[in-house]
């Protein structure tokens, strides 16, 4: 059996309820909790927000998801979508500046469980910043995927990369990033 150290997850893994203040979409409730940099909330505009994943597949692996609850691309108006494209251009303008990959998988998940994720009601892209050799004998041979940088300290880099760009308000060093 292979086993991967991992001391911060037991603080999830011993929650009776994994989201307990969620009534009804974690993507809807979320970026109104207030607990931004708790909750991983990095930046966030009029009609999105960045949200590290608590299960990255790489460093810095993150989410922008509109603020409409929805599985389907063609419901997202026009200014919605516009909206989401372009605070989707300031993460990766955000990650260049930050972690410096050499480059990027980005993809929507898109309702149903078949999409793959975990939440299959309210679509969000996932963009995942990517370095050659960052796949390895590790999850190809031993079946585990190693993280070289815990998540809150991904979360720091990401937000101070999105407060030194042009037409954003830093609120807080605890809040998230709003992008103009």
């Amino acid at each position: 059996m292979e086993q991967v150290f991992a001391p911060w997850r037991i603080d999830w893994i011993e929650q009776p309820d994994k989201n307990p203040d969620v009534e009804e979409c974690v993507f809807c409730e979320l970026p109104d909790w207030g607990a931004d940099r708790e909750n991983r909330l990095v930046a966030r505009s009029d009609h999105a927000f960045v949200l590290l994943n608590n299960y990255p597949y790489n460093p810095g692996h993150a989410m922008v998801i509109p603020h409409q609850h929805t599985g389907d691309y063609r419901d997202l108006s026009d200014e919605v979508l516009l909206d989401h494209a372009r605070l989707k251009q300031r993460t990766f303008e955000a990650m260049e500046d930050a972690l410096r990959p050499e480059g990027f998988n980005a993809g929507l998940n898109l309702g149903g469980g078949a999409a793959g994720g975990s939440i299959d009601d309210h679509l969000h892209t996932h963009v995942v910043p990517r370095w050659e050799g960052d796949t390895n004998f590790m999850p190809v041979i031993s079946e585990t995927k190693v993280i070289v940088e815990a998540v809150e300290d991904t979360w720091e880099r990401l937000h101070d990369a999105f407060a030194e760009q042009d037409g954003v308000t830093v609120p807080g060093e605890e809040q998230a990033v709003v992008v103009d």
